[in-house]
């Protein structure tokens, strides 16, 4: 990873988008750095596509899809997103899996969960269970900490009954499906955009902080992590292009402050 202020001016001048993970890159204890929500604003002033994407639930992100200055956030990890719509209308709700198959993996992946709170003593729902429709979530640094071999045993379990699982700052996140963030990043530029978003890598970053995001730090040509990835990077065989000075939400503010340096000027969005 080379110091931010090491990106070059004329790849900064040519990106049009900015996708962001949530947890721990523009929040701090679960809540948005004021300095990430203006960098954010700043940013949708200056004509950049926004999309959050993150292990959140829908029902976690439902509130700032409706009030943050972004053109959608993709949830748990893929599985579903939320969109703006113009004028005063709420975000669309979109989903890549059918209601059925929602519904039956849903109960599938309630057994895992009790499984995994019969097998490790410690393990507990993150805490904001009740509002997630296509995955389960194990705290282990929110509210709760599990240790390395505890969140390698919850992730075992996981896989050992088909599921997908990774490991983001907070929790432990399991779900049936082939979706992940870097799926999701593809499927949303399709859905809002029409466009392909592996013809266009060279206009967008990445911004991210820990193990979840590395499918997205291996694609993107352009990516960056906040300071506090610095946990997380030994457990990392793709790191970030660049990393910021600061952690989180102000990590966040160093990329776009980058950006907006860069091209001052910028009048339409892409």
């Amino acid at each position: 990873m080379r110091p931010l202020a090491d990106w070059p001016q004329p790849a900064r001048c040519g990106i049009r988008g900015v996708m962001t993970d949530i947890d721990d890159t523009l929040t701090a204890d679960g809540q948005i750095v004021p300095a990430a929500l203006q960098a954010l604003h700043a940013l949708h002033a200056q004509g950049y596509r926004l999309i959050a994407i993150t292990g959140r639930p829908a029902g976690w992100c439902a509130p700032y899809a409706a009030h943050w200055p972004v053109d959608a956030i993709v949830a748990e990890n893929g599985a579903m997103a939320f969109v703006r719509q113009g004028g005063d209308a709420p975000p669309a709700r979109l989903y890549q899996q059918p209601q059925a198959q929602r519904e039956a993996n849903y109960q599938k992946m309630q057994a895992v969960a009790r499984h995994i709170l019969q097998t490790v003593p410690r393990a507990r729902l993150a805490s904001d269970s009740a509002g997630r429709e296509c995955d389960i979530a194990i705290d282990h640094s929110e509210h709760h900490q599990l240790d390395a071999a505890e969140i390698a045993q919850v992730v075992a379990c996981m896989r050992q009954a088909g599921m997908q699982a990774t490991v983001s700052s907070i929790h432990i996140n399991g779900w049936y499906g082939e979706h992940d963030k870097w799926q999701g990043a593809n499927w949303i530029v399709r859905t809002l955009l029409q466009r392909n978003l592996q013809d266009e890598l060279d206009q967008w970053v990445y911004v991210g902080d820990s193990t979840n995001d590395e499918r997205m730090f291996q694609h993107f040509w352009h990516s960056v992590g906040v300071a506090n990835i610095a946990r997380f990077a030994p457990q990392l065989k793709h790191l970030p292009q660049y990393v910021a000075e600061r952690e989180r939400g102000a990590g966040f503010a160093e990329m776009a402050q980058a950006l907006l340096a860069a091209a001052p000027q910028r009048a339409s969005r892409a």
